[in-house]
């Protein structure tokens, strides 16, 4: 069993898929996890599906230094800087695959499901070296990343009782509670 960095409110009514070591670079997952959040399942595949096809753009938020402003971002975010990461949103794809098909396995139904939790993080880098001039030698790592996504079904709403309602019923108790302490 996989340890996740936190557990669903309701097991019961989520599941969960995970990534580890993958080699696909960190910042620009992160971008891409980060555009999901809070997106129902179908609607974050279809979104995922238009980046591929360059319809629709991720916004780069946090790690935006040299990244291209573009229309399609501008409509998400404020800054507008975007790119269409295609190897972080094929591996954020196979996840949510993933977790689908574990939810159907696990007996769940699936309704839309918002994307709860999408998290990742930095794993070790690898390393290779790159040969310079003069007969130096430069690391040359890469930047893999670990990919969390738990998917839970949204907590309904249960109505509030009325002021009076709840006036009345507590009135009622504790007069109940005061006679017998009286007898």
């Amino acid at each position: 069993m996989v340890k996740y960095s936190r557990e669903p409110d309701n097991p019961t009514k989520s599941c969960k898929a995970r990534g580890s070591d993958l080699r696909v670079h960190f910042k620009n997952t992160r971008e891409t996890a980060f555009a999901l959040r809070k997106m129902q399942l179908g609607k974050a595949k279809r979104y995922l599906e238009d980046v591929l096809a360059h319809k629709q753009a991720i916004p780069f938020r946090r790690f935006c230094g040299g990244v291209g402003r573009t229309a399609q971002a501008k409509s998400r975010h404020s800054n507008g800087q975007g790119r269409w990461p295609v190897k972080s949103v094929k591996f954020i794809l196979d996840l949510l695959k993933n977790a689908e098909s574990n939810a159907e396995a696990s007996i769940h139904n699936i309704r839309p499901r918002p994307l709860l939790i999408s998290q990742v993080n930095q794993a070790q880098k690898q390393r290779r070296r790159t040969y310079r001039a003069h007969g130096r030698i430069n690391p040359y790592m890469s930047h893999p990343c670990h990919i969390e996504l738990i998917l839970s079904e949204k907590e309904e709403a249960v109505k509030k009782e009325p002021e009076s309602q709840l006036a009345t019923s507590k009135s009622k108790k504790s007069q109940v509670l005061r006679s017998g302490a009286l007898s």
